[in-house]
């Protein structure tokens, strides 16, 4: 009986110079996630997994960002880097199991859907062949051809060993490849380097499978799916790939985007029904937006939670932390941080409201601050459900207005104010009769004599 075990070895050994970055290529984020984070998420399978990833040395910020989402991940170092087969032969030891499936994905392919490698480990399971990924390039130069007979791959050859014929194969390896766990190790202690490159590829796996009497399946996915990160143009060309693939989910799922291509979707971004999302807005990690809401152009959300039928924007900038309720509106070029607005409050224009919680059916005009920091720690504002503050108030925490109070417009609010109490903070207005004439007439006097006229 086949068994049901599976191995994960993911290969983020690459440095990724091309980048031009001290930031290890695999850790440059993608939707708001490291591309390693999308790969991740893609191998976290059901079933019983052992996990492996292979880093180079030098790599502990990738070991220690791959341990914070997978504890129980093991890592591995290639201390040389001497190709992907031996990347993966250094993972041998973390291999516990003789049965099942090893598959082997790459740390900088963040684009392959879940559901392609979980086929794939099936049909290795199922068949006991050599499972690799393919598909058709637009533009095949510089990638692996994958070489056909019948139905059957025979092998796979690198582009810098190909020959002109087989260069012009438009079948290209992906990467991903699946192998039956009691093989993987014998095969790759068959691989040689007597190549361009002087490395071990795992792409001869392939070859030496059929040598061992494995067959081998070639299964594709669109070239979108597969494209791998080696500079900072294959990162945007990946981001927009991706945009691409979540706003197409998000609209069949109902939500409508006024110009889909000007609008931003973090990796985890959850849109109910009957969403509206203007031009330019950008959804960044952590948000959850429930149906009905209506978020308007260039607006930013991040973190927050939002409840249904509310209305956001345009020029909003909501913080995390932030939870606005049911049919409350926040307006335009208002920001929020760590602030709770609830059902059916207001918060229409040019405000900032951070550290606070606006309670039901509250109104909050135009120019109002929560003062909420001192320099050193943050304080928090409580403004009660039915409250009016006028505009152009500043709110000095830590302070509370009660429920259904009334605050003047210009007011400086520096102690807590009761329930239903109007409250005016203000310096008193006084006014002196001529006085702007006689100071104009007098400044015009002396700019006269000073210019000798």
């Amino acid at each position: 009986m086949t068994s049901n075990a599976l191995s994960t070895v993911i290969l983020a050994a690459g440095k990724g110079t091309r980048m031009k970055s001290r930031l290890p290529k695999v850790l440059h984020e993608i939707a708001g996630r490291p591309m390693l984070g999308h790969v991740l998420a893609n191998t976290r399978f059901e079933r019983d997994t052992r996990t492996v990833l292979v880093v180079g040395p030098d790599m502990d910020r990738v070991s220690d960002y791959a341990r914070s989402v997978r504890p129980d991940i093991a890592v591995v170092v290639q201390q040389k880097q001497l190709g992907t087969g031996d990347a993966a032969r250094t993972a041998l030891p973390e291999l516990h199991d003789s049965d099942g499936v090893v598959l082997v994905v790459f740390g900088d392919t963040p684009l392959v859907r879940a559901e392609t490698l979980e086929n794939m480990a099936d049909a290795c399971r199922k068949s006991g062949s050599i499972v690799i990924l393919g598909f058709e390039a637009a533009d095949p130069t510089g990638y692996g051809r994958v070489l056909l007979e019948g139905d059957q791959v025979q092998r796979i050859v690198e582009h810098k060993d190909a020959s002109e014929g087989e260069r012009r194969t438009t079948l290209c390896f992906g990467g991903p490849m699946a192998v039956p766990a009691g093989h993987f190790g014998k095969l790759l202690e068959g691989l040689g380097n007597d190549n361009a490159q002087g490395e071990y590829y795992l792409t001869d796996l392939v070859a030496l499978g059929r040598d061992a009497g494995l067959d081998c399946i070639c299964v594709t996915c669109p070239e979108a799916d597969i494209q791998g990160v080696n500079s900072r143009a294959d990162l945007a060309s990946a981001e927009a790939s991706l945009q691409r693939r979540m706003r197409a989910e998000a609209m069949a799922k109902g939500v409508t985007f006024l110009d889909p291509e000007t609008v931003y979707l973090s990796f985890d971004t959850k849109l109910g029904r009957d969403v509206t999302v203007g031009q330019n807005v950008v959804f960044g990690p952590g948000c959850d937006i429930a149906d009905g809401v209506t978020i308007k152009a260039f607006s930013h959300l991040e973190g927050a939670a939002v409840a249904e039928d509310a209305d956001i924007g345009p020029f909003a900038r909501i913080r995390p932390g932030t939870e606005i309720g049911r049919k409350a509106k926040i307006g335009n070029f208002v920001e929020t941080k760590k602030a709770k607005i609830e059902d059916g409050a207001k918060v229409n224009h040019l405000s900032y409201i951070g550290d606070a919680r606006v309670g039901a059916g509250a109104n909050i005009g135009a120019g109002t601050i929560t003062c909420n920091y001192d320099g050193y720690n943050k304080f928090f504002t409580d403004i009660g459900a039915g409250a009016f503050v006028g505009s152009n108030s500043s709110l000095v925490a830590p302070v509370k207005i009660g429920d259904g109070a009334y605050l003047g417009s210009g007011s400086v609010v520096t102690k807590d104010v009761s329930a239903d109490a109007l409250a005016v903070a203000r310096g008193r207005q006084m006014e002196k009769p001529g006085w702007a004439a006689a100071f104009r007439a007098k400044n015009e006097s002396i700019k006269k004599a000073s210019s000798g006229d």
